[in-house]
């Protein structure tokens, strides 16, 4: 039986939002993703074509934070933890005359367009775990996308944030974006019915003739020879070559709990760097709504972001192995760093030796899943014709020489999407995530805490309010925040503001196996709807 103050006792979230079931659990931010895994989940599918079917769905209903161009990650239980790397490679054919001139990567056009990796972690993961017919997975999805679908408010205001942006964007590569996105030169208003027959199409085509459709049949041409017309570096042979890898998760213990990322070239490091500075503290002894609490989980990160910044890369370029950054005794030397104010700026050390994310939950397979298009809509190129929004993770580059994440030709850019997972004694506990750009890993030391330290149940501990490090000692604090812990973190030292929006701090879902029970939650940030059976 479960606890009643589990449920009950936080004052963020009333026992009326928290929901519970036994047989499966799926929590999207967009509730019409969210029906489409429950759609599998009732025709006999399990976890993964839950998360797959969602995955899928969350390409039509929330483009402004992903498509069917993106790249995607996941870890999965089924009894052990597996993980999946499904983001692409920057052009082999990628010169270093291309990039001369450049101070600062672009944020749209093809210059950070990589390899779009999403369409081959679903077909690696259903190869693996899917239960039901490959197709099924994109009937929800491929309605949506034919008959329309009324736009959500949240979504419908990242879409009008967008407006200033791709709007004005020049030059007919840009043109099939603007007339699918934006048909009357403007953003869809929440509640109006938006369609893509394009993307449509292209998802049945996957759907009937698998990956090789995607990577090497007609849709790669199309892209490849949209890429060729319109200053494109993408090839056939860039698309023919991409495959999602099967790789090791990386963990540390915090506290009782086992928390579990993706290695780089993902940031989930930072958040269990972080977790491990954080460890020597005990925070619970400080109130959850205090200024000792937040300061102390904000120079942890920074410490954690200073290294992560410097050393994150594809792994096949890195000298550092993650074991490095998680030994027990480097937290405890950077630790050392934290005093009672906070430190302007955290330098790296150096150790010795716009996104969607989803969970799903049976009774014997637990997905944790994200996938994006990076920043915003992503690259505002569109292939004609298909729906094929394309990402720029490639942003994730830096162009400092020397720099293990220097962009280069077939390489994976420092990724900031990362799903997470928790274990307790070798049992898993279940999948959560926070999207938002390098909101992420602090978003993920956040609802660990919050569960860990201070006993929330999922849903409080996404309700909880959030704090975010922007650059030195600036941080930026929600809304609902006291303004007695403002003030005191204020006297501690830091730059403190006041975001207005709470798009700011990400948006995440929790699922958490509590004595047989699933309890599934949804980010009160975005639009979405976490349902359980």
């Amino acid at each position: 039986m479960l606890r009643e103050d589990f449920l009950t006792s936080y004052p963020y979230s009333s026992a009326r939002r928290v929901v519970m079931g036994q047989r499966g659990a799926v929590a999207t931010s967009q509730p019409l993703a969210t029906l489409a895994g429950m759609e599998m989940l009732w025709a006999g599918g399990n976890a993964v074509d839950a998360a797959l079917a969602m995955a899928i769905a969350l390409t039509v209903v929330e483009p402004t934070m992903n498509g069917i161009g993106s790249d995607a990650f996941a870890l999965i239980w089924d009894g052990k933890l597996h993980g999946l790397n499904g983001s692409g490679r920057s052009a082999q054919g990628l010169t270093s005359e291309q990039l001369a001139g450049y101070e600062q990567l672009p944020l749209t056009g093809w210059l950070t367009v990589t390899v779009p990796g999403a369409v081959s972690a679903w077909h690696r993961l259903w190869e693996r775990w899917g239960q039901l017919p490959f197709e099924q997975l994109f009937e929800p999805a491929i309605r949506y996308a034919a008959d329309g679908f009324p736009v959500s408010p949240v979504t419908a205001q990242a879409w009008k944030r967008a407006e200033s942006v791709y709007l004005p964007l020049a030059g007919s590569e840009f043109q099939p974006f603007k007339e699918v996105f934006f048909p009357y030169e403007r953003a869809p208003v929440a509640g109006e019915v938006w369609r893509s027959e394009g993307h449509a199409k292209t998802l049945r085509a996957i759907a009937q003739e698998g990956v090789e459709s995607f990577y090497r049949g007609q849709l790669a041409e199309q892209l490849a020879n949209f890429a060729a017309a319109t200053g494109g570096m993408l090839t056939v042979a860039d698309l023919a070559s991409h495959e999602a890898d099967c790789v090791e998760p990386i963990a540390t213990n915090y506290r009782q709990t086992t928390v579990w990322e993706l290695p780089p070239n993902t940031q989930g490091i930072a958040a269990l760097i972080a977790l491990n500075i954080l460890e020597g503290f005990d925070l619970a002894k400080y109130p959850r709504e205090s200024a000792e609490s937040y300061h102390l989980q904000i120079e942890a990160m920074k410490l954690a972001f200073a290294d992560a910044r410097r050393y994150i890369c594809d792994s096949r370029f890195s000298e550092m192995p993650d074991a490095l950054f998680l030994d027990k005794a480097y937290a405890a030397v950077r630790r050392q760093l934290i005093g009672e104010t906070a430190m302007p700026l955290a330098q790296p050390g150096l150790p010795k030796g716009g996104t969607v994310y989803l969970a799903a939950a049976d009774q014997e397979l637990m997905v944790s899943f994200i996938q994006s298009n990076y920043m915003g809509f992503g690259s505002g190129l569109l292939v004609p014709g298909t729906g094929i929004a394309l990402h720029n993770r490639g942003y994730g580059f830096t162009l400092e020489e020397g720099h293990p994440n220097q962009m280069g030709p077939g390489k994976r850019p420092f990724h900031t999407i990362i799903p997470g997972f928790l274990t307790q004694g070798g049992q898993p506990i279940g999948p959560f995530g926070v999207m938002g750009g390098p909101m992420q890993p602090q978003g993920h030391l956040q609802v660990v805490v919050n569960q860990t330290d201070y006993g929330m149940n999922p849903q409080a501990a996404l309700d909880a309010p959030r704090w975010q490090c922007i650059a030195g000692n600036t941080v930026l604090l929600e809304q609902t925040v006291p303004q007695s812990v403002a003030l005191a973190l204020t006297e501690l030292g830091h730059n403190v503001q006041i975001s207005p929006e709470g798009g700011q701090f990400g948006k995440g879902q929790v699922i958490r196996r509590q004595e047989g029970v699933l309890v599934a939650a949804s980010e009160p940030r975005a639009d979405g709807l976490a349902l359980a059976w």
